[in-house]
């Protein structure tokens, strides 16, 4: 039933788009952009290009992140994260975290699965090309970032428990927490960066989730 609901919510969302054309993919929109792409055939047989464009630190007008729908080349549609767009076949989900993309899928009528392509030239192209090209280093870099990641929650969960413990009705009830770690700022420092550049790794692959909201 919440899912169904949160379907309803999200297909409000969504807006006709202008017929404006995709713009061009540049250097400086690296870390700031998103681009996917995708082809599917439609109903008359015919195969069209699909491409998904978000803007990370949202539209220059009110600074909302939204994403794009553009069919073969012309915008078809707009819709404030996360979006869900109908499609031939089925729907594509667009969800954004805090640190990047955390899917970019077609979900087809069947309940089936396939994350699109990332454009070559944007953040998470070049990391799937570095993916493609040394597996395993690539692995190697996947495990430190979950590494970095669960220390930081490792950290993150018992200040966040003391935290909660102080709020006055909290602390009448089940009584104060004082979290055994002390650590020193600095580390305290290196292991939050470490959580962060892990955390924005994950999301390049579409891997981040709510661990990394709470690590970092």
């Amino acid at each position: 039933m919440m899912q169904e609901w949160r379907r309803r919510r999200q297909a409000k969302r969504v807006k006709p788009g202008d017929g404006s054309p995709l713009p061009r993919f540049r250097w400086w929109q690296l870390l700031s952009r998103s681009l996917f792409t995708l082809e599917l055939v439609g109903p008359d047989g015919r195969p069209s290009s699909y491409a998904v464009d978000v803007r990370q630190a949202g539209d220059k007008d009110d600074g909302e992140v939204r994403a794009r729908l553009y069919v073969d080349g012309a915008l078809r549609m707009v819709s404030r994260v996360p979006a869900r767009f109908p499609v031939p076949g089925g729907e594509i989900e667009v969800v954004v975290g805090g640190f990047g993309m955390k899917r970019c899928h077609l979900v087809a009528a069947d309940g089936s699965e396939r994350q699109l392509v990332p454009h070559p030239r944007s953040a998470e192209g070049r990391r799937a090309r570095f993916d493609r090209d040394h597996p395993v280093a690539s692995r190697g870099v996947g495990a430190l970032s979950l590494l970095a990641v669960l220390v930081g929650l490792c950290l993150a969960l018992p200040a966040l428990a003391e935290t909660i413990s102080e709020i006055p009705p909290v602390a009448q009830a089940v009584g104060t927490f004082k979290s055994p770690l002390n650590l020193p700022g600095w580390l305290l420092v290196t292991v939050g960066v470490a959580a962060v550049v892990g955390s924005i790794e994950r999301a390049l692959r579409l891997r981040s989730s709510w661990i990394d909201d709470l690590a970092s």
